[in-house]
């Protein structure tokens, strides 16, 4: 059964995130996300619904535009195919559950937010304000099918926690934390929260180690300087996802139970 569910939460996350390259490619220039429909990002052509199967037309064009032989961006097929693992690994990890919906949007999200945030420094309100406000209900329902309404309650308070903490410490170093993050964090602390507050602790607690040990790799690696910025919103979503799949195996062992 969790086979099944798997294979076909990693065909639908393919389909998503062929969705997502669009709003990668448009949210950042605020031009809206479902019209015109999906077009070369170079000659400006219109993309057969033929040349825009997820993946497959990538493959069968070779990586290059139809029209113009311009080459098309390798991150489009990386990011259906990491959307697609990502929806598989979260059928694995919930099963047909109740909370199983709620987590697909949840990564979804944060691989379009970590893509855009590499690319650009920023967490857009265009993508974290939905996220916000699909994420409660969703987390609710969750809730109310589990039949476990502590969870909801925790997840609310994990929520505020996880934004109190990230907003003061954006007052105390506001280069190092931007306000994009800070937003995001209340939405973090809802799914987090919902599985248990030892999850809180870890997500966060990775999302600051991995953070460290990338940004001194790379200052080590002669690549970025002391004063350069690193995006804080991909290891956000790293440490958050890390948690989520695997938080309660590795508090586990932590613990020695």
């Amino acid at each position: 059964m969790h086979f099944v569910l798997a294979v076909a939460c990693a065909l639908l996350g393919l389909a998503v995130g062929s969705f997502l390259t669009t709003v990668i490619a448009r949210v950042p220039r605020k031009v809206p996300v479902l019209r015109p429909g999906p077009q070369c990002s170079t000659c400006g052509a219109r993309i057969r619904p033929s040349d825009d199967l997820p993946l497959a037309s990538w493959l069968r064009l070779r990586g290059k535009c139809r029209d113009c032989q311009a080459p098309i961006p390798l991150r489009y097929p990386l990011v259906e195919i990491g959307c697609a693992a990502l929806f598989a690994a979260a059928a694995v990890r919930f099963g047909a559950s109740w909370a199983l919906p709620a987590y697909l949007v949840l990564f979804a999200a944060l691989l379009a937010i970590s893509v855009i945030d590499l690319e650009h420094y920023i967490v857009p309100d265009r993508i974290t304000a939905p996220l916000t406000i699909v994420s409660v209900p969703l987390l609710g329902l969750a809730s109310l099918g589990e039949g476990d309404g502590r969870a909801f309650l925790r997840s609310l308070a994990a929520g505020i926690a996880f934004f109190a903490f990230f907003f003061l410490l954006n007052l105390v170093y506001s280069k190092g934390m931007g306000m994009g993050d800070v937003k995001l964090s209340f939405s973090l602390g809802l799914y987090l929260g919902w599985l248990g507050w030892g999850e809180v602790f870890l997500g966060g607690f990775l999302s600051f180690v991995l953070g460290a040990v990338v940004g001194l790799g790379l200052m080590a690696l002669r690549l970025r300087s002391s004063k350069d910025a690193v995006p804080f919103g991909p290891f956000l979503a790293a440490g958050t996802i890390i948690a989520v799949l695997w938080g309660e195996p590795i508090i586990r062992w932590y613990s020695g139970a």
